[in-house]
């Protein structure tokens, strides 16, 4: 169903972060050899090292890509304390690089005592804007005043979360009727650290952020967090990964129903929990389009998780690194138990149960060997087609008038046009 593609990354020790630009054809990685390198995928869809540079004093813990709208920019951050912007510009035609593109740091943030996380951009609708997480408990958000010089940053807040943090997301909705709102988690695993996940919002008002919520009932360290893309949806959706994968729903309560001029409230349900990888669970990644979760672990496999027309989180895909394929046991998926319900086998939910409406293959006939050769060999033949009508002997067929699909009457003809009215 997949196929593993093996890619000799050239790093010297561990790699601890990769990310795809906006387009997916660019992509970036980070390790404890303090490099950075940056990957662009050719035609024949191989993946080539176009740039690679010593881009901090210590082990780079993350990577991310700015919106293609304000160029192409890296954020990296490291276990030296600082975080950097990185910008590729294409070499002068008095420069030895001519038109040969490099990467160039456009500047430091270095306001953190401690080790720097986590770095993620805003979203495009809130301009060129960065926020960082710290050991020391802080999230900081710069802003770029001015996006065609990004050696300018401005420190905008400082938000105090008392705990170590690990990982921050963005809220991506770009809707008027949410505020910003920040995700942070922490993998402080002192005896009073309690709740590890806490959501700030900004209000306009105060010109601040202020703590909207904290999810109670993630106590375990967090190692990611993720907001869904928000398309159009009136709720949040954020996704953790701790020891297991959990995703909760944040509905706002009516503004008339809570504090003028407070922070949201939010109605928080835990809608999905999945123990399958029986280990830590170290990265969550949503596609663009929010309905499909990527999660990986330490048992070495990334698994896709969706949700099916009755919002029941399912196992729809599992991936190992070296290609070798899953047997179907490993596929069994529960959902929180207080949901009440139980999560078939992948193979099982393939053969005929509800869950197989939900792949879509393509239109023409699959090519053997394909990927999706054996779902066609998994999924239920299609019903026949309806029968045609027959019209009887005597009938007129040319004067025979069929509906339009979308029509439930006949259509009518077009009355014709008065001769001297033509267009």
């Amino acid at each position: 169903m997949f196929v593993a593609r093996s890619i000799a990354a050239d790093h010297k020790d561990l790699i601890h972060d990769v990310s795809f630009d906006f387009h997916g054809r660019r992509m970036a990685t980070c390790s404890s050899d303090q490099s950075v390198k940056v990957w662009d995928k050719s035609e024949s869809g191989d993946w080539h090292c176009t740039a690679s540079w010593k881009t901090h004093s210590g082990s780079v813990w993350r990577v991310t890509w700015a919106h293609p709208e304000f160029g192409q920019v890296l954020a990296s951050c490291s276990f030296d304390r600082t975080a950097a912007v990185w910008e590729e510009i294409v070499g002068e035609s008095n420069d030895k690089l001519r038109g040969q593109s490099h990467w160039v740091k456009r500047t430091t943030l270095v306001d953190s005592r401690t080790s720097v996380t986590d770095v993620k951009f805003a979203p495009k609708h809130m301009g060129l804007m960065l926020a960082t997480c710290s050991a020391d408990g802080i999230v900081r958000i710069y802003e770029a005043p001015d996006v065609m010089n990004l050696s300018q940053w401005s420190l905008q807040h400082e938000i105090s979360c008392k705990l170590s943090c690990s990982c921050i997301s963005w809220n991506p909705s770009s809707s008027r009727a949410h505020s910003p709102m920040v995700a942070v988690g922490s993998d402080d695993s002192s005896p009073n650290a309690m709740a590890k996940v806490q959501i700030f919002e900004y209000n306009e008002n105060t010109r601040k952020y202020a703590k909207a919520e904290t999810l109670m009932t993630v106590t375990d360290p967090v190692h990611d967090i993720a907001f869904a893309p928000n398309l159009g949806r009136s709720f949040h959706i954020l996704a953790i990964a701790t020891k297991d994968v959990r995703i909760f729903t944040l509905k706002p309560v009516r503004k008339e129903l809570t504090s003028s001029g407070g922070p949201t409230k939010f109605e928080i349900h835990i809608v999905a929990q999945f123990d399958n990888h029986n280990s830590q669970v170290w990265r969550v990644s949503w596609n663009i389009t929010g309905t499909v979760l990527a999660s990986s672990g330490d048992d070495g496999c990334v698994r896709l998780w969706k949700a099916n027309y009755m919002d029941n989180w399912k196992c729809t895909g599992i991936l190992k690194g070296n290609g070798s394929p899953v047997n179907g046991s490993s596929q069994q998926g529960n959902s929180n138990p207080s949901l009440g319900s139980n999560i078939p086998s992948l193979q099982n939910s393939l053969n005929g149960s509800s869950a197989s409406r939900y792949f879509f293959p393509p239109l023409d006939s699959p090519r053997a060997g394909s990927r999706w050769s054996s779902y066609a060999q998994l999924l239920p033949p299609p019903p026949p087609p309806p029968p045609l009508l027959e019209p009887s002997c005597d009938a007129d067929t040319a004067n025979l008038q069929y509906p339009h699909p979308r029509r439930r009457s006949l259509s009518r003809p077009l009355n014709p046009l008065p001769e001297n009215e033509g267009v």
